[in-house]
Order: C-alpha cells, then sequence, then structure tokens
C-alpha cells in the first residue's frame, strides 16, 4: 500500500537558488537591453545581444557576497550584539520592572477609568511596536511570548491575547518601522536614498497601524474578558492555567566591578566625543534646526540614569545602554549622515560594553558575540545568495529589458497603479520570503530603478517594500519566528489563521491606502530624486 508524501516547505535558500536557475534560463530566451543617459538627461532603452548564462549560476554568488558585504557584516555584528545584551536577561528584567510597575497605576483616577487591564495592554503593545520599528524585533518575542502569555491568562484573556501583544504588536511596528535597519536600512542602502530619510511620514503610518492594532486586540480581550469560554484556544490554554496560575519572576540583583569599569570606559568616550562634537545640527527633512548640544546633554543624562542603574543592578545598565545606543544612533543618522558601517560600530561597542558589564573574560565575550552572529547567519548568507540573482539578470543583459517591459505595462495605468502594484508584488513575495533582509537584496536592485522610469519616487518604492514584508510575515508557515512562537504558546496553526486573517486583511488594506499619499502629496523625504542627495 503506497503511502503519501508529505509536502515540504523548501527553505529560503533552495528559493533563491531555483530563482536563479529561473533567471539564468530567462537569459536563453529574453532578448537583451540596457538603458542609456543621454547627455541632456534623457534616457532611452535600446536593445542588446543578451548574454545566456551558464556556469554563471555556481559563481553568481560570489559577485552576490561581494556586493552585499557590507549589509552582511552589519547583520552578524548586530545579530552579536544584542545577544550579548540580553545574555543575561537583561531584555527580560526590564520587561519584569515595567509590568510590576505598571499594576501600581490603579492609584490613578483616569487609569481605573479606562481599566487598568486596558492601560497595561496597550503600554506593552506600544512598547513592543517600538521595538519592532526601531530595532526590528522578531525572534526575541518568542521569549517573551513565555512571559506575556501568563499574564494575559492571570488577567483573564487567552493565549491570543498575550501573543497579540507580543508578536502581533512587534510585527505590527516591524512593518510600519521607522529605524528598523534590517528593513528600511537596508532597502534605502540598496536604493541609494539617504539612510532612514522620509522618517516623519514613517511616524504619521506607525500611529495608524498602531491604532488598528489596539482596535484589534483590546475589542477581541472585551469579549474574552466577559466569557473565556468564547476563546478559540480555551482547551489549549489549560496547560496555561494549570502551570501559570500567578507569573512570578525571581531575579537575582546584582552589580559587578566590572560593571562600573565599563560604565568608566563609555563615559571617557562620551566625553571625548563631546568635546569634539558640542553641538549638532539635526536633519529633519527639508528642515535643519539650529545646532544644539546635543552630545554634551545626552553624556550628562547617561552618567546619572546609568549611576542610578548601577545602584540597582547590571541589568539596569545594559538597559541604559541599549536605550542611549538607540539615541545616538537616531543623533548619528539624522544630525551626521551615518552609514550602516557606523550603526554596525556602534552596536559591535554595545555588544563589548555589555560583555564587560557582565564580567565576561575575553574568550566568554567572543563566544556569546559568536552565538548571536551564528543565530544570525541565515539572514546575512542569504543576502549574499539573493544578491546573485540581480547579478546574473545584469551580466545576462535582461534586467533592463525586464524593467523596460514592466515600465511599458504598469506605468501606462499612472504612478498609483505602479505603486500598489509592487506593494502587491512584495506581499506575495513575503509569503515564500519572510526574511526582510532577502528581500531587500532580491527586489530593490529591480524596484529601485523601475520606479524611476515610471515617474515615482525611490522613497515609495522602499515604503512599498515596507510595508508589503510586513504583514503576511505573521500567517506564512515559512516563518521559522511565527512557528516558534505558536509553539510556546500552544496555539495551532489553524487555529491562528483564524483568529489573526481578518486583521492581515484589513492592515493589508490600510498599508495599500498609505501609499497613496507617498505618490500624490509632496511628503518630505519622497520628492522624486531623492536619492541623487546622498
Amino acid at each position: 500500500m503506497g503511502t503519501k508524501s508529505k509536502f515540504t516547505i523548501p527553505n529560503n535558500f533552495v528559493i533563491v537558488f531555483w530563482i536563479i536557475l529561473i533567471c539564468a534560463t530567462l537569459t536563453w530566451f529574453l532578448p537583451g537591453g540596457e538603458y542609456v543617459k543621454a547627455a541632456d538627461g534623457t534616457v532611452t532603452f535600446n536593445q542588446v545581444e543578451s548574454v545566456p548564462q551558464t556556469y554563471q549560476i555556481f559563481t553568481s554568488f560570489f559577485a552576490g557576497f561581494e556586493k552585499g558585504a557590507g549589509i552582511i557584516i552589519f547583520i552578524l555584528v548586530v545579530g552579536g550584539a544584542f545577544w550579548v545584551v540580553n545574555s543575561n536577561g537583561a531584555i527580560d528584567v526590564g520587561i519584569y520592572s515595567f509590568l510590576r510597575r505598571s499594576k501600581g497605576w490603579e492609584r490613578f483616577w483616569l487609569v481605573r477609568k479606562l481599566g487598568v487591564n486596558n492601560v497595561i495592554m496597550v503600554s506593552i503593545m506600544i512598547i513592543f511596536s517600538l521595538f519592532g520599528a526601531v530595532f526590528g524585533m522578531s525572534e526575541e518575542t518568542i521569549a517573551f511570548a513565555v512571559v506575556i502569555i501568563p499574564l494575559a491568562i492571570s488577567m483573564g484573556y487567552d493565549s491570543l491575547v498575550g501573543l497579540g501583544l507580543v508578536y502581533v504588536a512587534a510585527h505590527t511596528g516591524f512593518a510600519g518601522a521607522m529605524l528598523n535597519p534590517f528593513t528600511i536600512g537596508i532597502a534605502q542602502e540598496l536604493s541609494g536614498i539617504p539612510l532612514f530619510s522620509g522618517l516623519e511620514y514613517r511616524f504619521v503610518v506607525w500611529m495608524i497601524l498602531n491604532v488598528a492594532l489596539l482596535i484589534f486586540i483590546l475589542s477581541y480581550a472585551a469579549k474574552i474578558k466577559k466569557d473565556p469560554k468564547k476563546s478559540i484556544v480555551y482547551e489549549e490554554d489549560e496547560f496555561w492555567r494549570k502551570r501559570f496560575s500567578e507569573e512570578k519572576s525571581h531575579v537575582e540583583y546584582s552589580t559587578p566591578k566590572t560593571a562600573w569599569i565599563a560604565f568608566g570606559l563609555s563615559m571617557i568616550a562620551l566625553i571625548v566625543f563631546a568635546i569634539v562634537y558640542p553641538t549638532t545640527t539635526i536633519v529633519v527633512g527639508k528642515t535643519q534646526l539650529a545646532p544644539l548640544p546635543i552630545i554634551p546633554i545626552s553624556v550628562v543624562m547617561y552618567a546619572i540614569l546609568c549611576v542610578l542603574s548601577l545602584r540597582k543592578s547590571v541589568h539596569f545598565f545594559i538597559l541604559q545602554l541599549l536605550a542611549f545606543t538607540i539615541v545616538y544612533l537616531i543623533v548619528g543618522v539624522m544630525g551626521y549622515g551615518w552609514g550602516i558601517d557606523k550603526i554596525a560600530g556602534l552596536f559591535f561597542a554595545m555588544g563589548i560594553l555589555s560583555g564587560i558589564a557582565i564580567g565576561y573574560n575575553a574568550n566568554e565575550l567572543v563566544k556569546q558575540f559568536m552565538d548571536g552572529a551564528k543565530d544570525f547567519m541565515s539572514a546575512a548568507l542569504i543576502v549574499g545568495f539573493a544578491g546573485g540573482i540581480i547579478v546574473i539578470l545584469k551580466d545576462g543583459k535582461v534586467v533592463d529589458t525586464i524593467l523596460h517591459g514592466l515600465s511599458s505595462t504598469l506605468g501606462a495605468y499612472g504612478k498609483i497603479a505602479a505603486t500598489e502594484t509592487i506593494y502587491g508584488i512584495i506581499t506575495l513575495i513575503n509569503l515564500i520570503m519572510p526574511s526582510g533582509s532577502a528581500k531587500a537584496a532580491l527586489t530593490m536592485p529591480i524596484f529601485a530603478p523601475f520606479s524611476d522610469i515610471v515617474g515615482i519616487s525611490r522613497q515609495s518604492t522602499v515604503m512599498a517594500f515596507q510595508l508589503g514584508g510586513g504583514f503576511t510575515e505573521m500567517i506564512t508557515p515559512i516563518s521559522g519566528v511565527l512557528i516558534g512562537v505558536l509553539g510556546v504558546a500552544k496555539v495551532p496553526y489553524a487555529k491562528w489563521i483564524r483568529w489573526v486573517l481578518p486583521y492581515i486583511v484589513v492592515v493589508v488594506i490600510i498599508g495599500a491606502l498609505l501609499l497613496i499619499p507617498t505618490v500624490t502629496m509632496n511628503l518630505s523625504g519622497f520628492e522624486q530624486n531623492i536619492h541623487l542627495a546622498k
């Protein structure tokens, strides 16, 4: 008797390799072509002889790694640094501390009026949404789910609410990101536009998406609070009700001498920077603010907050390191035009200081950093492999042919239609390739010049990539983070889809509507030729 074969979802690397094979095949059948820019600035398309690709499918990876070397190193450095930061549970301690303090809000009249539980849930969602928007929190939500799900159930909700507070919130923030280096940073770098430009409108997008998030989670939570048995995971949640009737955390607070050493080293470096850069001119879109003593002021604040943190525990000192790393990232980008190399250096310094503060010797620090880099290795490698796709198309002289074909068809329907089409394509690609960095490496080298041809800004294309690459990650079974977090929560995939799909449909529609102003309005950072300013 025969057995049914079980379908296995292909790995991202398998998908990329098949795409490379398909692209190599196209070079044998598509006519060659290239765009030529004349002295007066006009661009024309000319047919040329194609160059069929054969053995290049095995050498394109090398060229892809060369092309994406900076981004690959950046991903590995950031991954290693974050691993060191949370190696002693510092981020966990921060979340625990917040949850404990939030329970004391009952003494305030407004909080009692709104509902303490509602205020707590909104606060948690905003925090995790910010984490997703600022530094692309994703995998970390698996660990936090173990903390937040018991909290949600103890407040009278279910595990789906717990996942909404952490996983859905982080990925909503990821989609509406403002400073996420893994999506916006890489996509803008590949598109040749200033890093983190267009921040103002992205902040508006983030707020609108969070309104949708809060309405969805709070309305569902209210229904479950009224009748817990209406939850579709009521039976599965029996595991949590038995094991975690009351969530408690036991953290051993201490401040080793090495934490004070790390503080001293960081203060020396920051004081030097404050002397060298006494004032900073912040550029917000088209506006340049008057020179301000931002770095000296931040150094004073850093010193005060770190001393207070060190008197409590090294965990809180590391949280200050993380907070001020993000502060200096913003100052560096908006005040000094930092690229990913300097941002990577900033995170690298944060990782080293965190390791010293914890008390790691050199070998232990390297091991922790390597463990983190190893965790991000797949995301880094896929950038190089995906870079081989555009190499095959360019060397085969067919990439401009494809762009010309797209511009001839989509461009005829108008700029809005072209933008929405890019958004739809990215949304579909995200179902089979949820890695943000991989999608950027695959799509931006094609869609960025395409946007020039049809007359939309590259910033609009990056926005379409950002939104299209965020929502469907919450439903694709290819996402290791989704499968991992559902496994931790004991939530069946089918029930998860049934619950979250209406929300996904709503935010996908909202995303499509939010793209329209990037084409029809004169938004700061969305000018047609902003990429030429870099």
